[in-house]
């Protein structure tokens, strides 16, 4: 019964989206709970499929459902791996996190609460899909809802974030359409499994063949934000709500490179960027002008969210780079990396939003002195922070060093030295945010000391006006216990996955066995 996890995965969130509009006809405040429970039971199915493909539980490392009944090529196939239900586990405990602080921070409406089982839907059926046309409709899922919660923002400037966003992100599913559409008249099937075999038969180099990469590694380039395809993303950050900032910053682009990772190995596979070089050298040097870019633009920003917009342009440049090297031991790192950017992403603009909402706190200067008032946040930021350096104990650690390892394995040392200078720019910019945070005075320090000692006594949990003053528990912007715990849980699973690495080697095994036969 294990294979029918997966239509349950896609179907229970998609399905309950319409809920929070129904029972809003009659209800003011029913999506929450609505939105709440159906992520609590996909969590649970998704740790029972991530147990079910795992080696201690002694059964089939793979399951394969046909939806309807009709196999594949002619039906739509549905396939959980190792690989997929790692995504799963991390989208299913994304979402949980990112409700648990939407319940105080909004926005608190019924739609936007349908949008969130919309967008967790798309994104579970992109993980679990094993049919290119299917990954377009649930690419477009994501994405059209993905613009209208980052429009949901009162900023007018989220207007302009969503349309621009809109505008590009169209584009990059209409270039991975195309590319679906050369490989669908090269081989003659879309079922993944299929094409991999008919892609062999075809020839790697033929004209149809590489156009059909070129088009779907654009299209997902474009939907990974990789320099210069980026654009959109810094508005998205920045402007859309936080807890949409939130799910966004530490998912969409996340299942997007995971889909590129699907397309690349199991349908194109290794034989073909053995048999276009050119290709691949075209991919490493893309990735690494996106690495370091990336890292130079995140170093010159002052707003914070825009800092780690830009950071995620070279974290997913070297996920780009593990792709095109062609390593069992830099797509380990790649997918650790995945993994643990969702996390730490999911921390900082989580914990951005807590210090936002409570002071006010949007430019990095905005922040001076901030662990004083708001200790336990800070230091979960700070946690984070230096996990997205690398720094260790941290799954950040496991992710910059498998890959840059793989790098040099493969005689890459470009790739590896530009993965060392996107460390220490890293820092750079880790390091001002921790030294404004906890080396830097309070902004409003002659009239603020009061309302500091009443913070830091109650730890995170209360909130300070824009003069200083505490504002008592029943205050509009109140940052609600619960937020803070969601961010301390958040940055203590990027530690506690240092110590992961055996057991996700163990799942992805298999996977890779097929990848990298």
């Amino acid at each position: 019964m294990s294979d029918a996890l997966l239509p349950l995965l896609i179907a229970i969130p998609l399905l309950a989206a319409i809920f929070p509009l129904l029972l809003g006809l009659r209800f003011d405040h029913a999506g929450w709970p609505v939105a709440m429970a159906t992520s609590l039971i996909v969590a649970g199915l998704a740790g029972r499929l991530a147990w079910a493909v795992s080696p201690a539980s002694s059964g089939p490392q793979q399951f394969v459902h046909d939806l309807a009944g009709y196999p594949a090529p002619y039906g739509i196939e549905l396939v959980g791996d190792g690989l997929s239900a790692i995504l799963v586990v991390l989208i299913s405990v994304v979402a949980v996190a990112v409700l648990i602080s939407a319940r105080t921070t909004g926005p608190d409406s019924n739609a936007f609460y349908s949008g969130l089982l919309l967008l967790t839907g798309g994104l579970l059926g992109m993980a679990l899909t094993g049919d290119l046309f299917n990954l377009f409709v649930f690419l477009e899922i994501v994405g059209l809802v993905s613009y209208a919660l980052i429009a949901s923002s009162d900023d007018g400037r989220a207007a302009y974030g969503a349309l621009k966003y809109l505008f590009l992100g169209t584009t990059g599913a209409s270039l991975y359409l195309i590319g679906v559409g050369y490989a669908l008249v090269a081989t003659g099937t879309l079922n993944m499994g299929d094409m991999a075999t008919e892609l062999a038969a075809v020839g790697y180099s033929d004209p149809l063949v590489q156009a059909a990469f070129g088009f779907m590694l654009i299209g997902f380039m474009l939907k990974i934000a990789i320099f210069p395809l980026h654009t959109w993303q810094p508005d998205a950050y920045t402007y859309a709500p936080d807890t949409v900032s939130a799910f966004i910053s530490a998912l969409v682009s996340t299942t997007a490179a995971y889909a590129l990772i699907r397309i690349a190995y199991d349908v194109f596979t290794v034989e073909f960027f053995a048999a276009n070089p050119l290709i691949t050298d075209a991919v490493l040097l893309v990735a690494s002008i996106s690495i370091v870019v990336g890292s130079l633009l995140a170093l010159l920003q002052t707003d914070l969210k825009r800092v780690f917009a830009y950071s995620s342009v070279a974290q997913f440049g070297m996920i780009l780079a593990a792709i095109g090297l062609q390593s069992e031991t830099a797509l380990f790192g790649a997918i650790i990396h995945l993994v643990g950017h969702g996390l730490m992403k999911a921390t900082l603009f989580m914990g951005a939003g807590v210090l936002s909402s409570a002071y006010g706190a949007r430019t990095v200067a905005d922040y001076a002195g901030l662990a004083k008032r708001a200790p336990i946040t800070s230091g979960m930021m700070a946690i984070s922070g230096l996990a997205l350096v690398g720094i260790p104990p941290s799954v950040g650690t496991l992710g910059k060093w498998f890959i840059a390892l793989g790098a040099v394995e493969e005689g890459s040392w470009g790739v590896a030295a530009v993965i060392f200078i996107s460390t220490l720019l890293t820092l750079t910019y880790i390091g001002r945010l921790l030294e404004t945070l906890y080396f830097n005075p309070l902004a409003d320090s002659d009239d603020g000391d009061v309302a500091a000692d009443a913070t830091e006594a109650a730890g995170d949990a209360v909130d300070t006006a824009d003069d200083g003053s505490v504002v008592a528990d029943g205050g509009v912007d109140r940052v609600a216990t619960e937020r803070v715990v969601v961010v301390v849980v958040l940055a203590l699973s990027t530690v506690a996955l240092f110590a992961a690495a055996d057991p996700l080697a163990a799942m992805l095994d298999p996977v890779f066995g097929r990848f990298f036969q």
